[in-house]
């Protein structure tokens, strides 16, 4: 039988440059390449994918994915692109990738280099040249490492944002024989926040837990260096981080048994400066620092002063491996179903169900709504009464039901909101976009000048190509935020037209089929609509995605019955019983 199936064209490109291997080129080349090897193949039979923007260390990639979302669902027979690497620079990937398109009958052409799946030998050559690729790109990240780890021997810090207590400074790292002067940075004491990271030792050793040392960092309103309220991560990020630790003997101890590397003599731990810490995180775009094991740090004698012995800084790591070995998990709510949207009234917190291990006379078990930052602070930041979770949620799906009741009436008001969301969804997707070659350029910039640092070790270049890459860095980290933030916000209103008629139809059926939905089901239904749930002690009021206007007041009252006045754009209020809180 005729193979029907298309042909896919696949480019990619870290970048627009407008030259060279553009991704217009890119396709083109491969257009010409499938006529030469296809008999009887029009525009129609082809389809092009196109990723711009991403490099090539992953195939997490839209495009690429889409493609190989068709070939799954057997509508690309083949798969052609300019070059080898346009896939990818991994090898497992590509072995992936070769071993799945092999089970779905996928061919796979390489243009320039003249690869061609469909053969044996075409298979091997194409294993041998990502192998290469792969070596490539792993022998200039090691040479890159290296020059980093020689320029850590001497105890400098090498930028980014400097750890709570300190403050990064230009000083003076080499003079050149000719008398140049190199610049360095180091860290210098903050002494406000100094006393802080003192604080936050000291109270931890006397409680010997997180939990509590931060209630009372609560309580005495200490903030963090951002301004804001000490979490327990932000408090274990800071004892576990030895920049804080006075190189003496304990801490010689404490490393030479741990096995690290120590890149300074013995003698150098006198007491009089702290420790630098090298290679201790995995740095990847997009995701989460991850602190590696500890015998893969590289530890230093830095130019700062240390603010925590040796004695006390071991013994607090004692204690939070301790700690970690019988951590308490608190049990995750299975019933409760406004959670993560339901705010404190009084502080802005999120307010979360706590469990109780009794049953209500209709066999749930028992929970109430608690504000996060009373809970923590025990009261003193935060004093707002507690709700009955039963019963809140229970008043917020019945009123919820009772307005989808006029099913002509919602239907208008969820169009119009479709109408809304749409529009800001176009917004979104610009920006995003923007955001996101921003990223990618900036991504980029730090590519070429790591390969420039590893080139110039030595010279009068390489501190400004430091500072470069720092000031680079920290435009991503602010890059990463701002698209995350746009991708929550597209995502919030992306509904297709097929998504919104089937969610249309399970509002407008809210009240006959909410009750036999799955728990897991409820959440979803209750988060498509209500943007947040504000508790203010008396009242809960409920606010709809789209204007801030449109709000439900539950109201304490003996009446169980809604009273609803004025036009639908004002608040309507409802009063229910006095057991929503306790």
């Amino acid at each position: 039988m005729e193979d029907l199936r298309k042909v896919a064209i696949y480019s990619r490109k870290s970048k627009f440059t407008g030259k060279g291997e553009s991704i217009g080129n890119q396709i083109e080349m491969c257009r010409q390449s499938i006529y030469n090897t296809f008999d009887n193949i029009s525009d129609d039979d082809i389809l092009i994918f196109e990723d711009e923007g991403f490099s090539g260390g992953n195939t997490n990639r839209p495009q690429f994915q889409k493609m190989l979302k068709l070939c799954r669902e057997k509508q690309i027979k083949c798969i052609v692109c300019y070059r080898l690497d346009r896939i990818s620079r991994n090898v497992g990937d590509y072995s992936n990738l070769i071993n799945e398109l092999n089970k779905l009958d996928v061919s796979f052409i390489s243009v320039t280099e003249k690869f061609d799946t469909t053969t044996h030998m075409g298979r091997a050559m194409m294993y041998i040249a990502s192998v290469f690729a792969q070596l490539e790109r792993e022998t200039m990240a090691e040479r890159i490492r290296d020059n980093m780890i020689e320029l850590a021997k001497d105890g400098r810090w090498l930028g980014g944002n400097p750890p709570t207590g300190y403050k990064s400074v230009e000083t003076i790292g080499s003079i050149t024989i000719d008398g140049r002067k190199r610049k360095a940075r180091k860290l210098e004491i903050v002494p406000d926040e100094a006393e802080i990271v003192k604080l936050v030792f000291s109270k931890f050793l006397e409680y010997r837990s997180l939990t509590k040392t931060e209630t009372y960092l609560i309580q005495n309103d200490y903030i963090t260096k951002t301004g804001k309220t000490f979490s327990r991560f932000a408090i274990k990020a800071i004892l576990m981080n030895p920049v804080y630790l006075i190189a003496d003997e304990m801490a010689w101890n404490y490393f030479e048994l741990k096995e690290v590397d120590i890149f300074a003599e013995k003698s150098n731990f006198n007491g009089t400066h702290g420790i630098m810490a090298y290679n201790k995180t995995s740095q990847q775009v997009g995701h989460s620092n991850e602190i590696r094991d500890m015998k893969e740090w590289i530890i230093a004698v830095g130019r700062h002063k240390g603010l925590v012995s040796g004695e006390d800084w071991v013994q607090v790591q004692k204690l939070l491996e301790q700690n970690k070995s019988k951590a308490y998990r608190k049990p995750r709510s299975n019933v409760a179903l406004i959670s993560g949207l339901l705010y404190c009234g009084d502080c802005g917190s999120f307010m979360r169900p706590k469990l109780s291990q009794r049953v209500n006379k209709d066999g749930e078990l028992i929970y109430d709504y608690l504000c996060e930052l009373k809970e923590k602070s025990k009261k003193q930041k935060c004093d707002i009464k507690r709700a009955n979770g039963n019963e809140l949620d229970k008043l917020v799906c019945m009123e919820i039901q009772k307005l989808t009741s006029d099913k002509s009436e919602f239907m208008k008001s969820l169009k119009k909101e479709q109408k809304q969301l749409n529009i800001n969804d176009s917004s979104y997707q610009d920006t995003l976009k923007n955001l996101r070659k921003s990223k990618s350029d900036t991504e980029s910039k730090i590519k070429n000048l790591l390969q420039t640092l590893a080139k110039t070790e030595g010279t009068s270049a390489q501190d400004y190509i430091l500072n470069e890459i720092n000031e680079l860095d920290r435009k991503i980290k602010a890059l990463e935020t701002q698209i995350q933030e746009h991708e929550d916000l597209a995502n919030a209103g992306n509904m297709s037209d097929t998504e919104f008629v089937n969610l249309a139809d399970m509002l407008c059926s809210f009240a006959d089929s909410f009750e036999t939905m799955p728990i897991e089901q409820k959440r979803l239904a209750l988060r498509a609509f209500i943007k947040k749930i504000i508790w203010d002690g008396d009242k809960v009021h409920i606010y709809f995605f789209g204007s801030e206007e449109d709000e439900i007041d539950l109201s304490n009252d003996e009446n169980l019955e809604p009273q609803r006045e004025g036009c639908k754009r004002n608040p309507y209020e409802f009063s229910c019983s006095k057991k929503i809180s306790r």
